[in-house]
């Protein structure tokens, strides 16, 4: 994936995949271009058992019950959230996804394939979940684009995951960027075409006279680079990809996330509308995991647990 463009729309914010992201626009992200999510793609699989013993086995619909797997559409390019690594896909879902597993006794099996056709993989039958750092919002909800026209049913979120976007800045902070606007006067790098761009416009607007200079590059790797030579103070990410990023890159001594999180919105677990029985055991499921401290492991384990919810809700994004 090198397109330099967004995954969503800027109301919506960005799901840039860690080594780039493809452009879906509007209607794409809630009809997509057809079921794309396949068999022969990259996959994954809970470790654990299934089992009729465990604590919500009997809160799932009997089609589960019987064929004790629940099947679950990614896109495994969004690093720390999903990506592939050895042919497995690995990250914060599929690790949520595992733990919830456990509570509900079926395997979860995660298929990756494009991101515009996870929606219609869920109206298809092929997968019964989506565990893919998508947004909820009110659209996807109702089966809208970004017209408000209707295109399609529409499905349920059960909530998981808090992100908004983060500054990455050179280790040590240097010049003590706290927030965007500390940014004033200074230098930003950015990956063109991406709603950060954008974001990083709208302060310099707002800097005025006190000039904020952008540098955009054809990829966040460039803008990345240009911060760690010191040739710009900030670049701006989700923040489960700047918190990968501040952890990974150079072994965790080139950059670190500064201040707090801003537009700030929650991802959540697709499900069909018709299956609200699967919604409901999903959401129980959620609930105990962040009960029993599991959830908590997971983001610690993938340094995001700033992304934390404290409970589940459905349908609570707008």
């Amino acid at each position: 994936m090198t397109a330099s463009t967004t995954r969503r729309t800027t109301a919506t914010r960005s799901r840039i995949a860690a080594v780039g992201a493809v452009a879906v626009a509007g209607s794409l992200l809630l009809a997509g271009c057809g079921d794309q999510t396949d068999a022969g793609s990259s996959s994954s699989s809970s470790e654990s058992p299934a089992s009729s013993a465990a604590p919500l086995f009997a809160k799932l619909p009997k089609k589960y019950q019987d064929s004790k797997v629940i099947k679950i559409g990614t896109d495994a390019a969004y690093a720390p959230m999903e990506f592939t690594e050895g042919g497995k896909i690995v990250g914060v879902d599929p690790d949520l996804a595992e733990a919830l597993g456990k509570q509900l006794g079926v395997k979860m099996e995660m298929v990756s394939g494009t991101f515009d056709g996870l929606i219609t993989s869920i109206y298809t039958g092929r997968q019964d979940l989506i565990m893919s750092s998508m947004t909820d919002n009110k659209k996807r909800q109702e089966g809208l684009d970004d017209s408000g026209k209707k295109i399609g049913k529409g499905i349920d979120f059960v909530d998981y995951f808090s992100s908004g976007v983060s500054l990455l800045v050179k280790k040590g902070n240097p010049q003590g960027v706290k927030s965007l606007d500390d940014l004033c006067g200074k230098t930003v790098a950015v990956q063109r075409g991406t709603i950060y761009e954008d974001t990083f416009k709208a302060q310099a607007t707002k800097c005025g006279d006190k000039k904020l200079t952008i540098q955009a590059f054809d990829t966040d790797a460039e803008a990345q680079t240009r911060v760690k030579a010191g040739g710009a103070v900030a670049d701006l990410n989700d923040y489960p990809v700047a918190a990968y990023i501040a952890k990974t890159s150079g072994g965790g001594n080139d950059f670190e996330v500064a201040g707090s999180q801003a537009d700030v919105g929650l991802f959540g677990i697709g499900v069909s509308k018709d299956n609200t029985q699967l919604r409901d055991a999903v959401k129980e499921a959620l609930d105990a995991i962040i009960k029993d401290g599991s959830y908590a492991k997971v983001l610690e384990k993938w340094n995001v647990k700033d992304s934390a919810v404290t409970q589940a809700t459905v349908n609570a994004g707008k």
